[in-house]
C-alpha cells in the first residue's frame, strides 16, 4: 500500500468516515471505522496528518490520536463546508476534510486539554444553572402575577415572593397554588446554592491565575469573564491583534463591500456566543455605574451622546475584548486613561 501523508476524519458517535490519500494526492483508504476500530487503525499507520471538524469530541479524538504520533488538526466547520462537493455524505465530508487541511490559509482551532476542558465544563455548568434558574424564577412570577401578586423584575424580588409563599397567614393563594408555586421556591433557592458553590471555585481558580487576576484590573471584567477568556482563548498570540479577537468573538460590525464602497451592518455575532454576551453584559454593567457618577474614557462618553445605549455598551465590549488581548499578549495590567469624562 502507498504511504499515507493527509487523512481526513469525518467523526459521529459510532460510525466514523476515514479519506487517506498520498503526497501526490492519490487515493489510498476511503472506509467506515466503528468507534473501537478507530484508534487501531491509527496505530498501524506511520505518522501523518490527520484533519478534523472542531466538535464536541473533537479535542478527545485530537488528543487520542496525537498520542499515537500523528499531527492532528482541527478546523471549523463552516471553513470545510466550502470543498464539500455537490451532495452532503459522510464520505464527501471526508474527502472535504483531507482536502482543506492542506491547505495553507486555513485556520485552525486550538486543542484542548482535559484541564482546559474540565475549566470550561465549570463555566457551562453554571451557566445551564443560571438559565434554568431565571425560566423557574419567570415562571413563579408569572403564576403569582395570575393570582394579583405582582413583583418586579429581577432575582431581587424573588425573596419577597417567596416569603409571600411561605407566610400561612396570607390568604391571597389557593391551597394547591401555594404548595405547586413551592416546588419552585425550593427549587430556586437549590439552583442558587449550587451557583454560589460554582462561583466560589471559579473565584478560587482565577486567583490561582496570574493571567487572569490581571484580567480582572479591566473595568467591567469579573472573575466569570476572566475564567471564561482563559478557557476558551487557549493562545492570545494566534490573533494578530485585539481587532482578531474581538472579529473572534462577534464583536466587529458584518462586512458586506464590493466595488471600493465599504459596508458596514451590525456585529456579526459569531465565534463564542457565551464570552460575547459576558463581555456585552460587563460592559453594561460599567455603562450604569457611569449614570451614578463614575467617569468614563473620552471615547465612551463621546459615543453615549451621539449612538443608542446598546450600541455604546457593544462598542465598550469591543474595545475591552482588544484590551483583553493585549494584556495577554503583551503583559502588565490595565491602565485607565489619563483624561476621564462623565457620560
Amino acid at each position: 500500500m502507498e504511504k499515507i501523508t493527509t487523512i481526513g476524519l469525518d467523526l459521529a458517535k459510532t460510525v466514523f468516515q476515514i479519506h487517506a490519500v498520498t503526497d501526490e494526492g492519490h487515493v489510498v483508504v476511503r472506509r467506515a471505522l466503528r468507534r473501537s476500530q478507530l484508534l487501531d487503525f491509527f496505530r498501524k499507520l506511520e505518522p501523518c496528518l490527520v484533519g478534523m471538524e472542531a466538535c464536541g469530541t473533537a479535542h478527545h479524538w485530537a488528543n487520542a490520536i496525537g498520542s499515537l504520533g500523528h499531527t492532528v488538526k482541527l478546523m471549523p466547520p463552516a471553513y470545510v463546508k466550502a470543498y464539500v462537493k455537490r451532495n452532503k455524505t459522510d464520505a464527501a465530508d471526508a474527502e472535504a476534510i483531507c482536502e482543506a487541511v492542506m491547505r495553507p490559509t486555513m485556520r485552525f482551532v486550538p486543542i484542548k486539554t482535559p484541564a482546559e476542558q474540565a475549566a470550561g465544563m465549570i463555566l457551562k455548568t453554571r451557566e445551564l444553572f443560571v438559565r434554568q434558574r431565571t425560566q423557574t424564577a419567570n415562571a413563579m412570577r408569572g403564576h403569582m402575577a395570575e393570582l394579583g401578586i405582582i413583583s418586579a423584575t429581577g432575582m431581587t424580588s424573588i425573596a419577597k415572593l417567596i416569603a409571600v409563599l411561605r407566610d400561612e397567614q396570607d390568604t391571597r393563594l389557593p391551597r394547591l397554588a401555594r404548595s405547586a408555586l413551592l416546588e419552585m421556591a425550593t427549587q430556586i433557592e437549590k439552583l442558587s446554592a449550587r451557583i454560589n458553590d460554582l462561583d466560589t471555585q471559579i473565584v478560587n481558580s482565577v486567583r490561582a491565575d496570574d493571567a487572569a487576576r490581571r484580567l480582572t484590573t479591566i473595568p467591567g471584567v469579573g472573575p466569570i469573564i476572566a475564567a471564561t477568556v482563559r478557557a476558551v482563548v487557549q493562545d492570545p498570540s494566534a490573533f494578530p491583534s485585539g481587532r482578531d479577537l474581538a472579529a473572534w468573538i462577534g464583536l466587529t460590525p458584518r462586512s458586506n463591500s464590493s466595488g471600493g464602497k465599504e459596508r458596514l451592518g451590525r456585529i456579526s455575532k459569531r465565534g463564542n456566543k457565551q464570552l460575547r454576551t459576558l463581555l456585552i453584559v460587563g460592559a453594561t454593567s460599567v455603562l450604569k455605574q457611569a449614570r451614578r457618577g463614575l467617569a468614563l474614557p473620552v471615547w465612551v462618553a463621546a459615543v453615549i451622546g451621539r449612538r443608542p445605549y446598546k450600541v455604546a455598551a457593544v462598542a465598550l465590549a469591543n474595545r475591552m475584548a482588544r484590551t483583553i488581548w493585549a494584556l495577554l499578549v503583551k503583559g502588565g495590567t490595565y491602565e485607565p486613561p489619563i483624561i476621564m469624562a462623565r457620560p
